[in-house]
Formats: structure tokens, C-alpha cells, sequence
């Protein structure tokens, strides 16, 4: 597969995961809001890592680490640094039953509406820098 072929591999899964959250938003599935937007980020960095490096990017779902070994954190703004702190969690606290009940609580519908606009954002300026 061709650096392009893995690049459009990456962002059209990203695609895909934002238009999963916003189904899962209409259907106030919120929970899978918070995760399909971390995925989505998480694979627009990986799109951005191959483009940037010409490598495969390191497996991990950490997006700070993501952004900063692509060089793309430094570019940041408080705003978006906040807001991957954010997302951050909503990976793997989604998948363990212990920390769904907190989850339930802190993902409302506007808290799942702030999130689906900073994601469609943040992955629209990630995609200007390639």
C-alpha cells in the first residue's frame, strides 16, 4: 500500500468514525459519542503521522503522544491541547464497565454536542495542515 494508500485508508476511517458519532448522537447513544470522536482524532493524527514522517505510526490510542510525535502538537492552540485532554479518556473508560456510570453522567447531550463540533473542527484543521 502507498503512503497515499494508507493516508486515505486513515482518513476515510476517521470520516466514517465522525459520521458514526453523529448517528450515535441522533439516537442519543452518547456514550459512543465521546468514543467515535476520540477514534476520529485518533486516526486523522495517524493520517497526519504517515504524512509527516513517511512511517507507520506508533499503535497507540494516546492522542497527546500521537500529536507529539507527529510534530503537529506544537501547533496546537491551548483550546485544542484542552480539548484532546478531553477526548482523551473517552477511549478506553467506554470500554470497562466500571467507569460507564461515571461516563453516563458527564456525556449530556450538550456536553455530546460540544464534543462532535471541537471534533469535526480539530480533524478539519489537522487535514489543512497536510
Amino acid at each position: 500500500m502507498s503512503e497515499i494508500d494508507k493516508i486515505e485508508f486513515w482518513l476515510n476511517s476517521a470520516e466514517y468514525d465522525f459520521k458514526t458519532a453523529e448517528a450515535m448522537f441522533e439516537t442519543k447513544r452518547f456514550l459512543y459519542v465521546g468514543f467515535m470522536c476520540h477514534l476520529t482524532i485518533e486516526k486523522t493524527l495517524k493520517a497526519y503521522y504517515i504524512k509527516v514522517k513517511n512511517s507507520i505510526p506508533p499503535y497507540t490510542h494516546n492522542l497527546q503522544f500521537l500529536a507529539e510525535q507527529s510534530g503537529i502538537f506544537y501547533n496546537l492552540s491551548e483550546e485544542q491541547k484542552d480539548f484532546i485532554d478531553l477526548l482523551q479518556p473517552l477511549n478506553i473508560r467506554a470500554r470497562y464497565p466500571h467507569s460507564k456510570d461515571e461516563l453516563f453522567k458527564f456525556l449530556t447531550e450538550s456536553k455530546c454536542k460540544y464534543i462532535l463540533e471541537k471534533t469535526l473542527e480539530l480533524m478539519l484543521w489537522i487535514k489543512k495542515k497536510f
